[in-house]
């Protein structure tokens, strides 16, 4: 192999490698934009089956556990979608349905003797 033909083959190889790269970063900017518009449906659902207050706890409930949030809303939306809501969910309704979602923790007590 001479000096021209290992050139040639670099500059293919680099030439696939780009191609590659490009591809892949239009993948990643429609999955990001997918993404982005499922939220963006989310939080929509989410205004309309929300009273004001309910919203703030579920965004201050964000802010500390995002996992706990997402699944939150992921089940109002279920709920919505499936027609189980007849009115907008209040702030102490929330708190209920937080209550049942949250893992009990078991208490320990120790005695000592």
């Amino acid at each position: 192999m001479g000096d021209d033909e290992l050139n040639e083959l670099r500059r293919r190889r680099m030439e696939d490698l780009q191609r590659q790269q490009q591809q892949q970063g239009a993948v990643d900017e429609e999955m990001a934009r997918q993404r982005q518009q499922q939220e963006a449906q989310i939080h929509m659902v989410l205004m309309q089956i929300l009273e004001p207050e309910a919203r703030e706890r579920l965004n201050t409930i964000k802010l500390t556990r995002p996992e706990f949030a997402k699944s939150v809303e992921q089940q109002l939306v279920i709920l919505a979608q499936s027609g189980r809501l007849r009115d907008k969910i209040s702030d102490e309704m929330l708190k209920s349905l937080l209550g049942q979602l949250t893992p009990k923790k078991k208490d320990y007590k120790i005695t000592r003797k």
